[in-house]
């Protein structure tokens, strides 16, 4: 069973940088197109950003083009997003999330695997 473990969150002001961490293990990390999701207070989870299981594709949402850059290394079986010009806006749980192996899907529903979380907060 595949689980996804999120690291690097905290506490950082507007215009600041962080970088998240989420090493899975359990599986073929190989096989995983990996995405990010997060969850702001009071709000539904949104999709955030994807990577394929190459790397060679990458997708974001909207609100975070041009500033969040999602990456993963297949040898350290763990994918990043590196997050720049932070806003108060971008304060929330952060999730890495997959679909089933050999999969793509970027709603909600078509994730198997989730990780518990990491707690993003954005003074301004």
């Amino acid at each position: 069973q595949v689980q996804l473990v999120e690291s690097g969150g905290g506490l950082v002001q507007a215009g600041g940088s962080l970088r998240l961490s989420c090493e899975a293990s359990g599986g073929t990390f190989s096989s995983l197109a990996m995405r990010w999701f997060r969850q702001a207070p009071g709000k539904e989870r949104e999709f955030v950003a994807a990577i394929s299981r190459s790397g060679g594709n990458l997708y974001y949402a909207d609100s975070v083009k041009g500033r969040f850059t999602i990456s993963r290394d297949n040898a350290k079986n763990t994918v990043y997003l590196q997050m720049n010009s932070l806003k108060s806006g971008d304060t929330a749980v952060y999730y890495c999330a997959a679909p089933p192996p050999g999969q793509g899907g970027w709603g909600l529903r078509e994730m198997a695997y989730w990780g518990k979380g990491i707690l993003v907060t954005v003074s301004s």
